[in-house]
């Protein structure tokens, strides 16, 4: 049975109960999933117990999103692990997290929260994996509001992109690594972001600007002769690096490829595109390689990686649109590389699903604990749901606990 197997750290009885009551009021059709309004809905709902099982019950909800992510990927089988954010537009400032930043639901700076989620994703299938709150700086020194909504002492300000990281090496913490990391242009834009997938082994396909600059693959760095005062020169490319858009650009409109990578639901989803070998420059790209490189070696030669660029140039457009880097191996088809970078409509997906369809952003309590266990059990009602839709028939796995030891937190 899901929840008793999901749910089997959790250790009270009635506890694991109320999960399986809050599951379904998750599931049931209505368009409001507030604890109330679900409650009124549920024969057995009763709101009191329910709200005290979310925002008042010590319940650990790591090992609950363990569980569901040692269930969730054997069975999608993910050709890559999309990430991405996701906003909870709110009223007031008393909800823990939330404050005056851009909002993507709203598609401008409003009052939200903000979360950090990474996906299992396939074409036809996927699923969260596991979340981390987004806490701006003012939070992070706000001790009022910390107190109020129980914000854990050690969880403070950390950038998106670091929030992402941290949820990479906790799910490999759990025996669980990525075949590929796919990103929109919000991280794949960090050069902080691009080396920490690259320092832990893990493959990208992430979107960039525009402007982000490379040099051509077969550039050669060459180091100036020294005169033998003052410091000695470090290796440097002969010629300033050119923005990706230009680079794409001058390989004329003709030496873009019509390809195809799913079907929608008006037909074929297809466009142009080029795939070139680039070496991504930039002040901070140099430094990180650098530094790398001293670490390891103890000098630098200043060569820089050499990386895939996929750019696309849709029939109707002036000039090329969109842009990905990727570490994938050279021999990669083109047909991949396009099929891996649109994958990660799949997170999109996601996300309707769990606010549409199964109340991800009708939590109405303001604390730590409420939010995390609230998303944990919106989780869980999707893994269901995916699990009924892949194999409708089949016998759900029986599985040992995984009640950890000790409480663990999620920041």
């Amino acid at each position: 049975m899901f929840v008793a197997d999901v749910f089997a750290s959790v250790p009270r009885k009635d506890q694991r109960a109320k999960g399986d009551c809050y599951l379904r009021g998750l599931m049931l059709d209505g368009r409001r999933k507030s604890i109330q309004a679900m409650a009124a809905r549920l024969p057995d709902g009763n709101e009191q117990n329910l709200q005290q099982f979310v925002n008042q019950s010590t319940w650990d909800p790591t090992p609950v999103r363990r569980r569901i992510a040692e269930r969730m990927l054997p069975l999608i089988g993910p050709e890559a692990w999309a990430l991405d954010d996701v906003s909870f537009p709110k009223d007031g400032r008393m909800s823990v997290g939330v404050a005056h930043q851009y909002c993507g639901a709203l598609g401008k700076q409003a009052n939200c929260q903000v979360a950090v989620s990474v996906h299992a994703v396939t074409d036809t299938a996927s699923c969260p994996l596991q979340w981390r709150l987004f806490l701006n700086e003012e939070w992070a020194q706000d001790a009022e509001r910390r107190r109020g909504t129980g914000v854990p002492d050690e969880c403070g300000h950390r950038e998106k992109w670091l929030l992402a990281l941290d949820i990479l090496d906790e799910l490999a913490g759990w025996g669980m690594r990525p075949p590929l990391v796919v990103a929109d242009a919000g991280y794949g834009q960090n050069a902080d972001f691009r080396a920490g997938l690259t320092g832990r082994g893990i493959p990208y396909v992430v979107a960039v600007r525009s402007d982000t600059t490379a040099h051509p693959a077969s550039a050669v760095p060459h180091t100036p002769p020294w005169s033998g005062n003052g410091r000695k020169p470090q290796p440097r490319y002969r010629h300033p690096p050119t923005a990706l858009a230009a680079l794409a650009g001058d390989a004329g409109r003709d030496a873009f490829t019509q390809v195809a990578w799913r079907q929608g639901s008006r037909g074929t989803l297809h466009s142009r595109f080029l795939a070139l070998r680039l070496r991504p420059a930039g002040v901070k790209v140099r430094r990180l390689i650098q530094d790398a490189a001293l670490a390891r070696e103890g000098h630098w030669d200043g060569v820089l990686p050499e990386l895939w660029l996929l750019a696309e140039w849709p029939p109707d457009a002036k000039e090329p649109t969109n842009f990905w880097l990727s570490t994938l191996p050279t021999d990669t088809p083109i047909t991949e590389l396009v099929r891996l970078a649109k994958i990660r409509w799949r997170i999109e997906h996601d996300y309707r699903e769990l606010k549409h369809g199964l109340g991800l952003d009708h939590f109405e309590g303001r604390s730590w604990t409420g939010w995390h266990h609230h998303v944990t059990l919106a989780t869980a009602a999707h893994a269901f749901l995916t699990e009924q839709r892949l194999a409708p028939k089949a016998d759900t796995p029986d599985s040992p606990s995984t009640r950890s030891s000790t409480p663990s937190r999620t920041c």
